[in-house]
């Protein structure tokens, strides 16, 4: 009888043991720091603005660090590239990042947020290759070194701005992200990116295999053959000349360079 009470009782004790092991990892997972909210968190402060995040913060970081070697490069640009559009390219970086640098310095003093004085060993490696190149080797390197860079922080930005809770860092995003998407723009514009280099980086770096419809087979419909005219004319009206010291609102608006 002794034997088979002491049995029942160690059967017991194993499976009190058993299901304390399974709740353990339950119960610590849950109260443990490194989550993903225990992080935000901890790393949030509070503001009269909203609360103040390390990603907010970071992106106050990186304004400031792209506008230090930024506003040099397209400096450089303005004097030495031998290309108009370089140099149309130099000068919004210019005016970018004057005016988005003057604005992160102000958040930044209103949030409290420490900045850099000076650009990363990266940025300044960078300025560097851009001053010992010339010519067509010089126009390349600006084009491509700063279009990489502004398409990564794009994606930087934008996460910002989708995420933040405080309405400061919500503008400061909102403006990065037209700055930056104009710079991006002009970049491209010179016609010297080189975007099958960005796309293999950027695969290479890539960790999750890419989704979506199947690749088409090659045989795509041909494309409708362009329309011939019926032979009837139609007249269409024109604008009416403008009387002298007038405006003719009837013509069409002609965009302005830039």
């Amino acid at each position: 009888m002794l034997r088979r009470i002491n049995g029942t009782a160690l059967i017991i004790a194993a499976l009190v043991v058993t299901v304390g092991a399974l709740a353990f990892p339950v119960w610590s997972y849950a109260d443990r720091s490194g989550t993903g909210q225990a992080n935000l968190n901890a790393s949030t402060v509070a503001t009269q603005w909203g609360p103040l995040s390390a990603a907010d913060r970071d992106l106050l970081v990186k304004v400031r660090l792209a506008g230090l070697w930024e506003l040099p490069a397209g400096q450089q640009a303005v004097e030495r590239a031998p290309s108009q559009a370089i140099r149309d390219a130099g000068d919004h970086l210019i005016v970018g990042h004057t005016d988005l640098d003057r604005r992160a310095r102000d958040v930044a003093a209103k949030l409290g947020v420490e900045l850099p004085n000076q650009p990363t060993e990266q940025q300044q490696g960078w300025l560097r290759e851009l001053s010992a190149a010339s010519g067509k080797e010089y126009e390349r390197k600006f084009a491509n070194l700063l279009r990489n860079a502004h398409g990564k922080v794009f994606a930087v930005i934008a996460q910002v701005r989708h995420t933040t809770r405080n309405a400061l860092i919500r503008q400061l995003a909102s403006d990065s992200n037209q700055t930056v998407l104009d710079h991006i723009t002009m970049l491209e514009a010179t016609g010297m990116v080189d975007f099958d280099a960005i796309a293999n980086e950027a695969a290479n770096g890539a960790s999750a295999s890419p989704s979506g419809p199947p690749a088409p087979d090659g045989n795509l419909p041909p494309s409708p053959p362009p329309a011939q005219p019926s032979g009837d004319i139609s007249v269409t009206s024109r604008p009416s000349p403008a009387a002298p010291g007038t405006v003719n609102t009837d013509r069409p608006e002609v965009p302005s360079g830039g």
